[in-house]
């Protein structure tokens, strides 16, 4: 560990002196060090998403082990981590300046562990309640919670003509953990990786036997080695404090709340159909192995995330996300024409594919509404605070861009919620998802609407 004085630039692990947007500071020392304290966020990231989102595969095998629960059960046991990781969110957008971004990331990772060890426990008890399941849910959303203060940190770190494309490399590998997680949990669950130490399978009707268990205790080991890294190798930087009560100046921005509509169109739809896509699939086409497939559409929506940043970098996250919307709204069209219909099967691979062009759209989309809101920040600033200096006006732009950041995560994750339950509710009141996807077409309409009139039209009132 070094420790440095404060002329040195760091006291401890405390950046006292950074400064970014000094092109000389950033190519000596900022830049080696944000990098560090990224490459380290980005795996903290990544478990965080696969425990949230671990829950949709578990619920999906439960009946197989002998739970029976209703349709509308599952998908509420598949929404639950969502309701719970958004609202955790809203605190944790307001965290980093509290307690600073390397004890947050150490805490909120450790944090994991409860869920990962409860599902590993609580599946191999067959006499395990439905409440069990439900508080286990909830509990998952502990990883929902740390996107909001793993963005918000890493958005400190970097100069604005890098920040678009660093956030988009930490959100965008962070929400390969959904993949992640609906690619291995499939794999492990078929044997026993733990031997004695990890329980018994559980038996299936059909002979076969599962580790169910293992959907949560595959993730312990690597959730440890995170916590440590994250203590010993990141960063908190002194200017990023700030009271709870300057934070919330935010709740004042209009601008905040137009971004929390419009992270809702583009990550509440990547994480919500990532949440219900496998339980969508069984319901509508039983007759497909969904788990083979399932791990496709987060794979997509988060690479295309990791590698799209540049493009709002470079042309604009306004004009982005506009075409993004438009696109969104074609391709959940384009869904609803290869379901099950009027006694129909239906296309799986029309469906499929619609799907796969809706979680890439949902990934660039991502990328260009964070992009945009560091950039409105700094255009709003200094109008709303024409008498502070220069220094205190780009301060002040940091610190409200990245609360907005992380706020507008939390509003938006509660896609993971709505989604599946969306679902669950237009199954049970119509027979099929139809009625909910006319919804979502009709808000991304919407969205299209909002980005043409505040962002992208001639004199927009903030052009970005």
């Amino acid at each position: 560990m070094t420790f440095q004085d404060k002329e040195g630039g760091q006291r401890g692990r405390t950046l006292v002196d950074w400064r970014p947007e000094d092109e000389t500071f950033w190519k000596d020392r900022g830049h080696a060090i944000a990098t560090r304290n990224l490459w380290i966020s980005i795996p903290c990231l990544l478990l965080a998403f696969s425990v949230w989102m671990v829950w949709s595969v578990v619920v999906a095998r439960l009946p197989a082990i002998g739970f029976e629960y209703t349709t509308d059960q599952l998908f509420w046991l598949a929404a639950l981590p969502g309701l719970s990781g958004a609202t955790l969110r809203i605190f944790y957008s307001f965290m980093i300046p509290i307690f600073g971004g390397r004890l947050w990331t150490t805490f909120s990772t450790a944090s994991l562990l409860l869920p990962a060890i409860g599902i590993g426990v609580a599946v191999q008890n067959p006499d395990t309640s439905y409440l069990v399941f439900l508080v286990l849910a909830l509990l998952c959303g502990f990883g929902g919670g740390n996107f909001a203060s793993s963005m918000a940190n890493i958005a400190y770190f970097f100069p604005k003509k890098t920040k678009g494309n660093a956030l988009a490399l930490n959100a965008g590998l962070g929400n390969l953990g959904v993949s992640v997680m609906q690619f291995v949990v499939p794999i492990v669950i078929t044997i026993g990786v733990f031997g004695a130490i990890g329980g018994g399978p559980q038996e299936l009707a059909d002979g076969s036997r599962l580790w169910l268990q293992n959907a949560g205790f595959v993730w312990v080991p690597f959730i440890v080695v995170s916590v440590i890294a994250a203590w010993f190798g990141m960063n908190d930087i002194a200017d990023a404090k700030a009271s709870l009560s300057n934070q919330l100046t935010i709740l004042q921005r209009k601008h905040n709340w137009i971004m929390c509509v419009l992270y809702t169109g583009t990550f509440g739809s990547f994480i919500g159909y990532s949440a219900g896509f496998p339980l969508l699939m069984k319901t509508q086409f039983p007759e497909v192995n969904v788990l083979q497939y399932a791990f496709l559409g987060p794979l997509v929506g988060a690479l295309s995330r990791a590698a799209t940043g540049w493009v709002s970098d470079r042309y604009g996250g306004g004009r982005v996300t506009f075409w993004v919307f438009l696109g969104m709204a074609i391709a959940v069209f384009s869904v609803l024409q290869f379901l099950p219909q009027d006694n129909g099967a239906g296309n799986f691979w029309g469906f499929f594919s619609c799907f796969m062009a809706l979680f890439f759209l949902t990934g660039v989309g991502n990328a260009s509404t964070f992009q945009m809101i560091p950039s409105i920040m700094q255009q709003e600033i200094p109008r709303l605070h024409p008498d502070i200096g220069e220094a205190d006006t780009h301060r002040q732009a940091e610190m409200e861009g990245a609360a907005i950041i992380a706020f507008t995560s939390a509003i938006a994750a509660y896609g993971a919620f709505f989604i599946p339950k969306a679902y669950g509710t237009s199954i049970s009141m119509t027979g099929g998802p139809a009625a909910a996807l006319w919804c979502f077409l009709t808000f991304y309409v919407v969205c299209v609407v909002i980005t043409w009139v505040f962002y992208t039209r001639k004199n927009a009132p903030v052009p970005c």
